[in-house]
């Protein structure tokens, strides 16, 4: 679903690009011959990260972003283990 997003997203800032492209007064095969090529490029992209990531990567690229890289602990290691007694505890 993530790569539809993209790539609707893609399509629509294309469609306004090229609309802006003729309105300025650019030719229209100019105008057409880069909306069929950035929009084959989109597809391909789409297709590219879809094979690279799978069903579900992009989003677990995400969430590994959000994790951090490294548990840092600043006791001693003899105190992890050690049981604490109920009155320390409250």
């Amino acid at each position: 679903a993530q790569y539809l997003f993209i790539f609707c997203g893609g399509l629509l800032a294309l469609f306004v690009l090229f609309v802006i492209l003729y309105m300025v007064g650019i030719d229209q095969w100019i105008c057409i011959g880069f909306g069929a090529a950035s929009s084959s490029l989109l597809v391909w992209q789409t297709f590219a990260l879809n094979a690279r990531y799978g069903e579900h990567g992009l989003m677990k690229l995400g969430a590994a972003r959000s994790h951090p890289r490294y548990l840092i602990n600043r006791r001693r290691i003899p105190r992890l283990f050690k049981r604490q007694r109920k009155e320390e505890r409250q």
